[in-house]
């Protein structure tokens, strides 16, 4: 019988399991366009309601994976492993992790994506960086993971473009926050590079896409669940994101407290405590260490001897950024005209932070996009933002504005204000991991 898109939307409106050969026509479909896009819309909207088992969500993942290239990495005998994170404020961990993996001796094909809405963007980051290649061609792509061991890019629309038009199409009928499509759109992705291990960083909180902790655990298994049955060795951590990550939020700034962490003159605590345990759980998962222990030393090792900023120097050159990037970021990184310290009238503890409005507060100084097509200033952002738990007395300090303007400046001002809380009583000390989910045999 030949294909009919309205047959398979039929079944799973009426909440049947779908084949795993009626899910690959469907894709196949959504690639070539035989699908309209009132169909997908259709198709999106049953399985918002109805949902989808293990195994079809494993046909969707494997299906969008070969929707298009699936890389393979022949010459290369080093483990390939990466991380995903599901994004937050003052998220800059894959650019110190990426480095930090390959100085232990994993390839590490890092394909990200750009900020939307208050969450920011990897490829947002390493653009303020001159003369970074983003979108390398496939040989300088494949060349620099060889030689060098890592590389932060783009996504191709070669890879899982099925993925682009059924977001695209999710995006604007509110099919977004379905968790086998969330799970099919980010793993699909993940398997056309070519991985042999992958690390979940699953974002809750104020911050967070997933707000509701039983939400994000309920992704990360779905997650886990359906890359193991794809034959991905995959693990999952949920972190806290009801407080910014890094003490600094935006695109320059961020790259800047990377290269400082990783050259060890400054190291945020929560943001060294994710990074490490994202990178041993990786070189664990990879078969380069013999237990978790043994791969957090050697992640540490990495990082205090210097490995893995020369692995961060190397790529930036290797991708056509300074080669002296990591020795003279700050003449290299750009600088926004206007630097200003945003002080507290209160006295207490900061007892509360909301990291979605420091995020929207980086996003209207110009630091992050409400559209795709949005442009980006890339010098606008925080820093030196203070902590859960810190004391302060009137007049301190609780962040740096770096704006592009006064008006910009007062208005980002306004809402860093707004966005702490303070208390009489030190509040408890916050987990920055909350729960780790391993994976399970196929």
């Amino acid at each position: 019988m030949s294909f009919l898109p309205q047959e398979v939307i039929r079944r799973k409106r009426d909440g049947k399991e779908l084949e795993t050969g009626e899910i690959a026509d469907f894709v196949r479909g959504i690639t070539d366009h035989s699908v309209s896009e009132g169909q997908i819309a259709a198709l999106a909207m049953a399985v918002y309601f109805n949902g989808m088992t293990r195994d079809e969500a494993v046909a969707l993942t494997t299906a969008m994976r070969d929707s298009g290239d699936v890389l393979a990495w022949p010459e290369i005998d080093r483990p390939v492993a990466d991380k995903h994170s599901t994004g937050g404020v003052g998220d800059n961990v894959s650019l110190m992790l990426a480095p930090i993996v390959a100085a232990c001796g994993a390839a590490v094909p890092m394909i990200s994506g750009r900020g939307l809405g208050h969450t920011g963007g990897t490829l947002d980051k390493m653009e303020s960086i001159p003369g970074y290649q983003v979108v390398p061609s496939n040989a300088l792509f494949r060349k620099t993971v060889a030689d060098v061991g890592c590389a932060i890019i783009g996504q191709t629309g070669s890879l899982a473009p099925a993925d682009k038009r059924f977001y695209g199409i999710r995006d604007v009928t509110a099919t977004v926050e379905s968790v086998p499509l969330i799970t099919a759109s980010i793993l699909s992705k993940k398997l056309a590079a070519g991985l042999q291990a992958l690390v979940l960083d699953v974002k809750t909180g104020n911050g967070a896409f997933m707000a509701d902790p039983e939400a994000a655990i309920e992704l990360a298994r779905s997650l886990v669940s359906v890359a193991t049955g794809a034959g991905l060795a995959t693990s999952a951590i949920i972190t806290d994101m009801n407080e910014p990550l890094a003490s600094a939020a935006g695109n320059a700034v961020e790259v800047r407290n990377a290269v400082e962490f990783l050259t060890g003159h400054h190291r945020d605590a929560r943001l060294e405590a994710v990074t490490i345990e994202i990178a041993r759980q990786m070189l664990f998962d990879s078969g380069l260490s013999d237990s978790l222990e043994a791969a957090a030393q050697a992640a540490r090792d990495a990082l205090d001897s210097g490995r893995a900023a020369e692995k961060f120097a190397a790529m930036v050159s290797a991708l056509g950024g300074p080669a002296d990037f990591v020795d003279a970021y700050e003449t290299h990184l750009p600088k926004a005209p206007i630097v200003r310290d945003v002080t507290i009238d209160g006295t207490g503890y900061v007892s509360a932070i909301d990291a979605r409005g420091i995020g929207l507060a980086v996003v209207a100084l110009g630091g992050g996009r409400t559209r795709p097509q949005d442009d980006v200033d890339p010098s606008v952002g925080l820093t030196d933002l203070v902590a859960h738990g810190t004391r302060l007395q009137p007049g301190d300090c609780v962040a740096r504005v770096h704006a592009a303007s006064e008006a910009a400046a007062d208005a980002a001002a306004r809402n860093v204000v707004q966005s702490y809380r303070l208390s009489d009583s030190r509040p408890a000390a916050a987990e920055v991991i909350l729960t780790r989910i391993e994976g399970a045999s196929g």
